[in-house]
């Protein structure tokens, strides 16, 4: 069974740190895209980064650029996303996605998902 599992949310206050990891087990992911999104409270799901295979491309949304990166240890097969100087908007949950096959931007494009990890930022 494949599954992607999320982890490193919590409670943090305004201009803080956290570093989200995503595990994946019941196959490689080591060559395809992954990603995260996050859905904030009341929203849509939205695209926040995504890494290819080799890490030597990467993509992230206007409002993550400067603050969020994204990275991953395929020998670990995990997925990280580090977020620094947090903001109360940045509250949502985030989910990691594996094994896109149109636009990375896209949610339908995923085939796998995590069942997220909450981050609350609080000012």
């Amino acid at each position: 069974q494949v599954q992607l599992a999320e982890s490193g949310g919590r409670l943090v206050q305004a201009g803080g740190s956290l570093r989200l990891s995503c595990l994946a087990s019941g196959r490689t992911f080591s060559s395809d895209p992954m990603g995260w999104f996050r859905q904030p409270p009341g929203k849509e799901r939205e695209f926040v980064a995504v890494i290819s295979w080799s890490g030597s491309t990467i993509y992230y949304a206007d409002d993550v650029k400067g603050r969020f990166t994204i990275s991953r240890d395929n020998a670990k097969s995990t997925l990280y996303l580090q977020m620094n100087s947090l903001k109360p908007e940045t509250t949502a949950v985030y989910y990691c996605a594996a094994d896109p096959d149109g636009s990375y931007r896209d949610t339908g494009s995923y085939h796998y998902w995590g069942q997220g990890t909450q981050v609350t930022v609080s000012s």
